[in-house]
């Protein structure tokens, strides 16, 4: 019944919101491979033995003094490419609605134990725009334009020898890098080429007896823990879940990644551990693979952390209905370590997922009744998810956020529409050129608060003039996600040397 709600509701969003939904285009960039800058350093990269992790090397008698960053351009999915890859807009929604859901059940699993095996093989690891009202505190404004995009996001990654282009979903709710590759016994429709590892000089499978192999689960049905009778000759197949008909299948290998220097010259990144999947079903259509930003040994942000130094990340994704990309950074970014408006909260512990301690919600200013048990992180807890479109939170939560702004809203001479499919509430807001709303934030148990924009939390669909509320409850989980509709047009920081999450309100299209 949630799936079927959820898929009902994109149909709605994308016929009343196509018209306006932008399309996503890469910025043009000067360097010679697009998409990637790095700014000189002077470390080298060297392989730390079979476990695919990176260290960096001294060069002379310089010594390391700054970890360098590696800046990747970022786009969401959009009508060019779903129109690029045979795909309508249409599918593309319910491919939204339909990995959200599995997403969330997949992570209920990891949390509840259901799915301990494979939890235990990744754990070692403008104008336009709504503004605030100016005249009381308690409300903000939502103009037209804000539209549902996709809900995913892709970066450029260059691979093999000699290099192809790829454009890979960024995920940090997950944890395998893992690309589509030649032979395809069971793909689904990608844009563009997929990878051939026969073509590529520095491709490697591994072994079943290299470290990196106990990390990942094998194909079902082969027996747990792996069966290694050759460890040093006997390949490493994997299997990774995700949810509801969505894993890849294939052989765990190492290959080169290259990254350009900002001077022109490029620098390649040798035996970076990724899944070469061969058999790959699920919600991921258009995207070449899946780059794992997890908190996991596998993922692309620890394998380049002891390369670079510092342990971060950071992105500012762009509002759903921009055409314009951006640029997610590993390593320290001055600008937004500059930035005063930058705020910090502690990560809770967690396996994989980026928890977050919330402490309570906080509508129109007001802090909402909602039982502290409901933010446990051993009931389920809060994460930050770039893979997840909407926010969704707990029922007991959800609940007590609907209800705070409906009686809010009752000020207003918006007419409330009952029985809307999904989102609730929502308002008939034809005419009105100026909506104004509560305003929305979390506060976490270190006193940090996150304050949304109006369009951050509401969606505004045209032409019918229909505003709701764009927060929904966790299907059958005590989890809450935030998802990456909430993040748009913030800076967000994974400081994972200092165990903590940082966050700046910024117009992204302009990083």
């Amino acid at each position: 019944m949630t799936r079927l709600l959820a898929v009902r509701v994109l149909v709605f969003l994308f016929l009343v919101a196509a018209a306006v939904a932008g399309g996503g285009k890469l910025n043009a960039s000067s360097s010679p491979l697009y998409g990637i800058e790095f700014p000189p350093f002077n470390a080298g990269v060297a392989d730390a033995g079979c476990d695919g992790k990176l260290v960096a090397q001294e060069v002379g008698e310089v010594e390391v003094t700054r970890s360098p960053s590696l800046k990747l351009h970022m786009t969401r999915r959009s009508a060019a490419d779903a129109a690029a890859a045979g795909r309508t807009m249409k599918d593309s929604f319910l491919d939204s609605a339909e990995k959200d859901v599995a997403r969330i059940r997949t992570m209920l699993r990891k949390v509840t134990g259901a799915d301990g095996k494979r939890a235990a093989a990744t754990a070692a690891r403008t104008n336009s725009s709504p503004r605030r009202a100016l005249s009381e505190r308690m409300v903000a404004t939502v103009e037209s334009g804000v539209a549902v995009g996709s809900g995913e996001y892709l970066v450029d990654v260059y691979v093999g020898t000699p290099l192809r282009r790829f454009q890979m979903i960024m995920d940090t709710g997950s944890d395998l890098n893992w690309l589509q590759c030649a032979p395809c016994l069971d793909c689904y429709e990608q844009r563009g080429e997929v990878f051939d590892p026969s073509s590529s000089l520095s491709y490697r499978n591994l072994t079943c007896g290299d470290p990196a192999c106990a990390l990942i689960s094998p194909p079902p049905p082969s027996p747990s823990p792996r069966t290694c009778r050759r460890p040093g000759r006997d390949g490493c197949p994997y299997y990774y879940w995700y949810g509801d008909q969505s894993n890849t299948t294939g052989d765990l290998a190492v290959e080169a990644f290259t990254v350009n220097l900002t001077g022109g010259a490029s620098r390649r990144v040798e035996r970076v551990v990724f899944g070469c999947g061969h058999a790959n079903r699920g919600l991921f259509h258009g995207a070449a693979g899946l780059l794992g930003l997890g908190r996991g040994a596998l993922s692309f942000t620890s394998q380049l952390r002891a390369a670079y130094g510092h342990a971060a990340f950071s992105y500012c994704l762009v509002d759903h209905g921009s055409s314009v990309g951006s640029k997610i950074v590993f390593g320290d970014d001055d600008a937004l370590l500059a930035n005063p408006l930058l705020n910090y909260t502690s990560f809770a512990t967690g396996d994989t997922f980026y928890y977050v301690q919330i402490k309570a919600v906080l509508v129109g200013g007001e802090q909402l009744d909602i039982p502290a048990s409901t933010w446990d992180v051993s009931g389920g807890g809060t994460i930050v998810d770039s893979g997840t479109t909407l926010s969704y939170f707990a029922s007991p939560a959800y609940e007590a956020i609907r209800r705070a702004f409906v009686t809010r809203m009752e000020r207003a001479s918006y007419r409330l529409i009952p029985d809307f499919p999904v989102l609730s509430p929502c308002y008939n807001v034809s005419g009105v050129e100026r909506v104004e709303v509560p305003e929305f934030s979390l506060l976490f148990a270190d006193g940090a608060v996150w304050d949304f924009p109006a369009e951050n939390y509401f969606i505004r669909l045209e032409p019918d003039g229909i505003m709701c509320l764009a927060v929904l409850a966790t299907p059958r989980s005590a989890m809450s996600i935030i998802g990456n509709f909430q993040q748009q047009n913030f800076h967000v920081l994974y400081d994972l040397q200092n165990n903590r999450l940082g966050f700046a309100p910024r117009r992204c299209a302009e990083v």
